[in-house]
């Protein structure tokens, strides 16, 4: 009894010991980079608004810059454009890639979770075995647990007992691995953002150029019909011998170019359909809503992050900041293992050659026992290994450093697009007018005889590229609008929690949005 009540003093003591040194962590403790001493995107200020122009639909506003007013989180409803908000709806439902990155941060989570399972908290087990032998040099009349074996050295053994062991972490390198997995976690939940952020973005930029194309499809069959009008009145001018020949065969030259530009714009209206069908999780056999480039409203108010707000913003950044953290806390495990391991164990149980003896109190048996394991000579494996974390570390520092300047560059590309864009907008748009103007000039000049054909032939070429042009422009301006929503991270942390359901950790249910 007093030996018993010793090994239980004893193995206490070593418990509470052990929990008197598990503050102490080595290897670095991680802090998050500091954001860069940047204090604007672009090298040269950008004007207050960009420039205006009346064009059919809503694309010609000016757009204000509004410095530090934060996105908020469903941005692509500022379009006004009840399809597009379905599409990203259903995108959001069906997405395959969204699943699987929901999946990848479960399991994270569970790794996790197993992690600090047998970490942090001893393991019992529970054993219950029989078996038969045969032993030698045993006393006829004795079995091995005193009972008596009828003579014979063949016996049955059975054995109940309950084992735990426990690992002490004294040097901090199991909480650093839980710390590293933690750091993966929240990669997960940042990567999950980001394939959010990319989903919703290439949503409405495909819906876009499906807007584009069906612009100038449209407004090159209009093209076409005209032409084809152009042609009938030269082949009566030809009959009537007004005209020379050349002259219909040269219309017909042209109204056969201009019906050559319409195969490729359908093929990529097929193909930008197709594409947004894969986007929401559909076949591409099923039907799309109907995209009109002149009834999207463009955002007129632009909220601009401050810059030094941009790497929390930024869901790849973050990203990165997870992986060094995750790297940071590898320098730890390696770290700990350079120092001794402790370990607990225990047992308690029966053994006995009879099934009804294997409960009684003379079958009874238990132990306790601690072990020290200290590495002497690893050929420098472990010194290698830490050594190995350490330019990991490195890597991860590098990399995120390349991450935050490339997302200060997609911000600083999306504000001089949106801004060059109004101008080249406007300009676009005076071509077209003027292109216009000519050429109802020239065609009236032209029945008349007060002009050559010469000149209405390029009247018409003109317009048809200042049409095109036009709608192309107009295009630029919404895409690039989604382009700088999403550059700034697209408003993620702005979502309601009631509006994230499919979450693992609740305290940062904020960060998922499926």
């Amino acid at each position: 009894m007093h030996s018993r009540w010793m090994a239980l003093r004893y193995s206490i003591v070593v418990v509470l010991s052990s929990y008197a040194l598990t503050g102490c962590m080595v290897g670095p403790n991680f802090h998050s980079p500091h954001a860069p001493p940047v204090h604007s995107y672009n090298e040269f200020p950008l004007p207050a608004k960009t420039a205006s122009v009346r064009t059919p639909g809503n694309s010609g506003k000016a757009q204000h810059y509004v410095t530090n007013k934060d996105i908020q989180a469903e941005w692509w409803t500022l379009f006004r454009s009840p399809a597009l908000d379905a599409l990203i709806h259903t995108g959001l439902t069906n997405s395959p890639n969204l699943a699987a990155a929901q999946a990848a941060l479960r399991q994270a989570q569970e790794l996790l979770n197993a992690q600090i399972g047998t970490s942090l908290y001893p393991a019992f087990n529970a054993q219950l075995a029989g078996q038969r032998q045969r032993a030698t040099g045993l006393s006829s009349s004795t079995g091995p647990t005193g009972g008596s074996s009828g003579g014979s050295n063949v016996f049955n053994l059975f054995n109940a007992a309950v084992n735990v062991s426990y690992t002490l972490d004294i040097f901090g390198g199991a909480r650093r691995e839980i710390e590293s997995l933690q750091a993966q976690v929240d990669y997960q939940q940042f990567q999950l953002i980001a394939a959010y952020l990319t989903l919703t973005s290439n949503i409405a930029t495909t819906a876009i150029t499906i807007a584009s194309l069906e612009g100038q499809i449209k407004a090159t069959r209009q093209l076409i019909k005209e032409q084809e009008n152009q042609l009938t009145i030269i082949n009566n001018q030809f009959r009537l011998g007004a005209i020379a020949e050349s002259n219909v065969l040269t219309q017909q030259t042209l109204l056969d170019q201009t019906r050559a530009t319409l195969p490729p714009l359908e093929k990529s209206l097929s193909q930008s359909k197709h594409a947004l069908s894969v986007l929401i999780g559909e076949f591409p056999n099923q039907e799309l809503p109907k995209f009109d480039l002149d009834k999207l409203v463009l955002p007129v108010e632009l909220p601009i992050s401050l810059p030094s707000a941009l790497v929390r913003q930024r869901p790849d950044v973050r990203a990165s900041e997870a992986l060094l953290h995750a790297a940071s806390a590898q320098i730890g495990v390696a770290t700990a293992n350079l120092f001794p391991q402790f370990t607990l164990t225990g047992s308690y149980g029966w053994t006995a050659t009879v099934p009804s003896a294997l409960f009684k109190s003379a079958s009874k048996e238990w132990s306790i026992a601690s072990q020290l394991t200290q590495p002497l000579f690893q050929g420098g494996a472990l010194l290698a290994q830490r050594r190995a974390a350490i330019a990991a570390y490195d890597q991860a520092a590098a990399q995120y450093r390349q991450t935050v300047l490339q997302a200060f560059q997609n911000v600083a590309d999306s504000l001089r697009a949106l801004e060059t864009d109004a101008r080249t907008l406007r300009a676009q748009r005076q071509a077209e007018m003027a292109a216009y103007k000519s050429l109802k000039l020239s065609q009236d000049q032209y029945r008349l005889g007060g002009v050559s054909y010469l000149n209405l032939l390029t009247a018409q070429q003109q317009y048809q590229q200042t049409v095109i042009a036009r709608i192309q422009a107009q295009a630029a301006r919404y895409s690039d609008t989604v382009a700088l929503f999403q550059s700034l991270g697209g408003g993620w942390w702005n979502r309601p929690i009631a509006a994230c359901h499919d979450t693992v950790n609740p305290t940062q249910a904020s960060l998922i949005c499926p």
